[in-house]
């Protein structure tokens, strides 16, 4: 081996050696057995569906509610599956107009769903509400488990204890059936719509009567 080969060998060699110490050396023993940066779990949501008349008009109360993360308007209460708005408007399958909820249990309790959805409905009426008649329209309370049943039961029965209505109660507490959401037009329809919402508000008189019967009363925390 000439000695400029023999120069170039040990100078590689040398490289490579401090190219491997320096790997070591610098890399942070304490890195290795370090555990991933831990995430905040997610919130365990629950369910809650009510029914109060026409859906476009119950989303909005409770996405209001803090806690509360999503709302759907749909059918449910009937026989059949996947019913159409039309099917349901017509008063042929039983369904109802509802609202799913899905909501944060750390955040916002379901006798606090229970008071918005009181407070948005006229628990008088058995034949619809408001402006909006027949069976597809009545108020209903569907409960996911039993302590969601007696939660709805002893609210009710508060309610009528309390003499605050003049009359008797005859929205009706029942257990949660498949629920089929609406048709996407009817999603947020009042975000999507906010002229023609207000609009059927005002025309239904459905705000009239919610001040005839609860006043001003608001017992929630809503969103900043």
């Amino acid at each position: 081996m000439t000695a400029k080969r023999w120069f170039f060998a040990v100078l590689l060699c040398g490289l490579l050696l401090f190219g491997c110490h320096s790997s070591h050396s610098l890399a942070d023993p304490s890195l290795a057995n370090r555990p991933e940066a831990a995430h905040p779990p997610e919130p365990v949501l629950a369910e809650a569906t009510f029914a109060g008349g026409c859906f476009w008009c119950m989303e909005k109360p409770f996405d209001l509610l803090a806690g509360v993360v999503e709302t759907t308007s749909g059918y449910t209460g009937g026989s059949g599956q996947n019913p159409t708005y039309r099917q349901v408007s017509s008063g042929g399958t039983g369904h109802v107009e509802a609202v799913r909820v899905r909501y944060d249990p750390d955040r916002v309790s379901y006798d606090q769903l229970l008071s918005v959805f009181w407070k948005n409905v006229d628990p008088l009426d058995a034949q619809g509400q408001f402006c909006d008649r027949g069976s597809q329209y009545q108020a209903r309370i569907f409960y996911h488990n039993s302590p969601q049943q007696q939660q709805a039961e002893a609210s009710k029965q508060a309610l009528e204890a309390s003499g605050q209505l003049p009359g008797p109660i005859t929205t009706q507490i029942v257990a949660a059936t498949p629920f089929y959401p609406a048709e996407d037009y009817h999603q947020d329809y009042y975000q999507k719509n906010p002229l023609q919402y207000q609009f059927y508000r005002l025309s239904c008189g459905r705000d009239h009567r919610l001040s005839e019967l609860w006043g001003n009363a608001q017992s929630v925390s809503l969103r900043p």
